[in-house]
């Protein structure tokens, strides 16, 4: 069995921002070798997610405003986590969108459904982040 490992960094220019890192996860599978495993994509901070859905702008400002309304980021003082940093939404986001995901690979592909596609979910931005790719498989 092979084992891969790449960090992809990304400069998030706004607090709240969905990047699609398919084609990136897709140019590390290659750059693998591996033909039959399994891809695993996760974010590197407690504030970020990665997810799987479609990549259609109007689902992505559904996803923002849902968010918003599920954790405002205001008023700051909202949050018992607020103090030294003003990001509690932040990390309830995260846990509602999840930390990673797994994709199978089948014939060096990700196997994915109809629509289908992998992003990253920055709540709490404005800096460089950065994201874990692990595939394993032969």
């Amino acid at each position: 069995m092979k084992s891969y490992r790449k960090e992809l960094w990304f400069d998030v220019k706004k607090r709240r921002e969905f990047i699609h890192i398919t084609p990136q996860v897709e140019a590390c599978l290659k750059e693998s070798g591996i033909q039959e495993g399994l891809c695993l994509v996760n974010a590197m901070h407690i504030t970020a997610s990665v997810f799987i859905n479609d990549n259609e702008s109007g689902l992505h400002a559904d996803f923002e405003r849902w968010l918003e309304e599920l954790a405002p980021e205001k008023p700051y003082s909202r949050y018992a986590h607020n103090g030294f940093e003003d990001n509690g939404d932040a990390h309830l986001k995260r846990t509602v969108m999840g930390r990673e995901v797994v994709v199978a690979v089948t014939d060096g592909k990700l196997d994915f459904g109809p629509w289908e596609a992998i992003f990253y979910g920055e709540f709490d931005g404005k800096r460089r982040k950065r994201l874990l790719i692990k595939i394993i498989g032969e």
